[in-house]
């Protein structure tokens, strides 16, 4: 008679990411690719433009972007904290640090607009000129992305009656956000500061 012994505990299992998580983190690499791309473009212009890059007259304000860069990054911090806490079911205080973060990207959106049309230069200037635009344009186009992804996250998780989770689709939001700002901050430094 043989006995077979019971296991006394279970094994822990791993949690899962959930579809949606995958489904950002998945869409993000492929923003990342798109990034990649013109990114690239910059240092094949810069290399085949050199040593005027930028073009005499083409100057873009650093000091003043500087500030807006720090604005921007700062707004990952406020928007991790409307997660957390989202996270702790604090609705109220989720809902400030959202709105403070989209205030902070609605003040680097009006600098950007400010800064292009101060500009002395147009698209298609100078191949400076076209890369500059672009970079800078889809950028700002995915900061109104992340702006109106924001917005629209937080009516459908805090509105009145939602049973969605607050935490998952705030998180997500996030990282794209996170993701814009570790972008700008990667142009700031290449189109601004090297050049």
């Amino acid at each position: 008679m043989s006995a077979t012994a019971a296991p006394t505990s279970a094994a822990p299992t791993a949690e899962r990411a959930s579809p949606l998580v995958v489904g950002v983190v998945v869409w993000l690499a492929s923003e990342l690719m798109f990034f990649g791309g013109l990114f690239a473009a910059w240092f094949v212009l810069k290399a085949n433009n050199e040593p005027n890059w930028p073009p005499a007259g083409e100057e873009l304000d650093v000091a003043r972007m500087a500030v807006f860069t720090v604005v921007l990054v700062s707004s990952s911090f406020t928007a991790h904290r409307a997660v957390v806490c989202a996270e702790q079911g604090n609705k109220v205080a989720s809902i400030r640090w959202l709105a403070l973060t989209v205030l902070m990207g609605l003040a680097f959106l009006v600098n950007e607009a400010l800064e292009w049309s101060g500009l002395d230069f147009g698209f298609s200037s100078s191949a400076f000129s076209t890369i500059f635009y672009l970079l800078t344009g889809f950028h700002g186009a995915h900061v109104l992305a992340g702006l109106f992804l924001m917005t629209i996250g937080a009516w459908v998780v805090f509105s009145r009656g939602s049973r969605a989770p607050q935490g998952e689709g705030m998180k997500v939001t996030s990282y794209y956000w996170h993701f814009v700002d570790v972008v700008w901050a990667i142009l700031f430094l290449i189109v601004y500061v090297l050049q």
